[in-house]
């Protein structure tokens, strides 16, 4: 078994060699291989898009059936668990200070810390890029289908946490493993379903693997960098931003990753401030950019597909922006110190309200009060920046840089999520690892180069399919679930799980683990 990995592991590694350097490096010398790359690039990503989104038809409106099998459970499980991400908000909130903490508890981080390391990867580009895709595509009213979506998202999100909790392995270093492809073989076996498990498992791992290509983040990075500073080289910046993230994730420089984690909350909060300073100074344009963005969820104008197809557009973005239903936060998640999954559910179904409720709806209104979606050729983070610096004509530069740090430290989480699909297929022997770093790095190269539309066929698809195995695990795992939220909740209003004083938060809880 531990030949076949090996194995497969070095063919995959060669053949992604191969990959890039007929692709790639010839593109640097020869320009017109560069065009043939990019133009086999789109022949695949329209095709891919083409066959996981297929289409029927509702009220004559063309729907993508994966769409509806990531809405269901969002709306199914909310429904299922008695709306908990209404009345366990207050709770969750209370977990996530620590006051049901247990020290001893096994895990490697705070469930502070596992939510900061979620977050990092979902908060950033996904609510100031997505955002404004978004609306690009399907006007202001798609704003607002992201919020609705996140809203049922954040029980989704529980139950997938809760359950990477539950069914994650413990290693003798003291390091965790969890995710999709251990509750979905490890849960469904102790449910009889060994065999489905393993199934589901295996499919999940493979759809998840290929998330590796976290070309969004350089793309939209490589966008506002070149808007500000009109540097017009995509594949040298693709080449920097994977030397930069080599020396991470090959165990150097480690001094990046703290600086860059104590960064990303203040740029964070700087772009908060920023938003709200202009919300407040248009006060007075509030109303009316709150009845553009629900005229055009409820009634668009020039959309196809009327009000489904700006539902179809919010939903794909808001996936993107939560990843709630596609299991990989779970994976984070599961490394907190706690005996309790349920409490580290708890934690994790605020992680949608922040980064799509309160970030993107703070883009949107930034976005329709100072009109950028109505400039002709603003299509992604440029729109963005254009609505920024209509007020503060410095914000441009602050949001490079802002983006730049974004979209590195979320290259550098999801290396965590997939370092985990990697060592699940391929084992966790040096040579895997060595493997799975050299191609991470090199998947970054092509993304200033691709245009937003073959990475959103691209990264959506992917995305998408990764939730067809998770949500048929989830549905499996539901009645399990619903038992231990019970128990849990008994427990808490009975006194037997104690309450004690909430922790002080420091620079140090804002440390990613990575």
């Amino acid at each position: 078994m531990r030949l076949f990995r090996s194995l497969s592991c070095f063919a995959m590694s060669a053949a992604f060699a191969v990959l890039m350097t007929a692709g790639i490096l010839p593109a640097q010398a020869a320009p017109d291989r560069s065009t043939a790359f990019l133009d086999r690039v789109e022949a695949f990503s329209s095709t891919f898009s083409d066959i996981v989104f297929v289409q029927i038809n509702i009220l004559s409106t063309p729907v993508e059936v994966i769409v509806l099998w990531l809405a269901a459970p969002m709306v199914i499980f909310t429904v299922y668990f008695g709306f908990i991400n209404l009345r366990c908000f207050k709770l969750a909130y209370k977990i996530l200070r620590g006051c049901y903490r247990d020290p001893e508890a096994p895990g490697e981080v705070s469930q502070f810390q596992a939510l900061s390391t979620a977050l990092s990867g979902t908060v950033g580009l996904g609510n100031i890029a997505g955002v404004a895709i978004a609306i690009s595509i399907g006007g202001p009213g798609a704003a607002l289908w992201m919020v609705i979506i996140a809203f049922f998202a954040m029980t989704l999100k529980f139950s997938e946490c809760t359950m990477a909790v539950k069914y994650r392995v413990l290693h003798d270093n003291g390091t965790v493993s969890g995710g999709p492809m251990y509750y979905l073989k490890l849960g469904l076996e102790a449910r009889g379903w060994s065999k489905l498990g393993k199934i589901l498992a295996a499919t999940y791992a493979v759809f998840a693997v290929f998330s590796i290509l976290q070309l969004g983040q350089v793309n939209q990075a490589y966008s506002q960098i070149n808007l500000v500073t009109g540097l017009d080289s995509p594949w040298l910046f693709g080449i920097m931003l994977a030397a930069l993230t080599g020396l991470v994730i090959f165990g150097g420089l480690r001094s990046i990753v703290r600086v860059t984690s104590r960064l990303v909350p203040f740029m964070c909060a700087l772009y908060i401030i920023a938003s709200l300073i202009i919300i407040v100074s248009h006060y007075a344009d509030i109303p009316q950019a709150i009845a553009t963005i629900v005229t055009g969820a409820m009634a668009p104008d020039g959309v196809v597909g009327g009000i489904i197809g700006v539902f179809v557009i919010g939903m794909r973005r808001a996936v993107y922006s939560t990843e709630s239903g596609i299991g990989s936060a779970a994976m984070a998640h599961a490394a907190a110190k706690t005996n309790e999954p349920v409490s580290e559910g708890m934690v994790a179904l605020l992680e949608p309200f922040i980064d799509t409720i309160v970030v993107s709806t703070m883009t949107a209104l930034v976005i329709v009060i100072t009109g950028a979606y109505q400039i002709d050729g603003l299509r992604d983070i440029q729109m963005t920046s254009a609505a920024y610096g209509s007020v503060f004509s410095w914000f441009p530069y602050i949001l490079a840089v802002l983006v730049f740090l974004f979209a590195f430290s979320t290259i550098i989480s999801w290396g965590y999520y997939i370092s985990k699909v990697w060592e699940y297929l391929f084992g966790r022997s040096r040579l895997s690892r060595s493997a799975f770093r050299s191609i991470y790095c090199l998947a970054l190269i092509p993304g200033g180069a691709l245009s937003i539309h073959q990475i959103i066929d691209i990264i959506d698809s992917f995305f998408f399919l990764m939730a067809v195995p998770n949500i048929i695990g989830l549905y499996l795992l539901a009645p399990e679930l619903k038992k231990d939220l019970a128990d849990y909740l008994r427990r808490i209003k009975s006194g037997e799980i104690r309450q004690c004083e909430p922790i002080r938060l420091t620079r140090n809880s804002f440390s990613l683990n990575l």
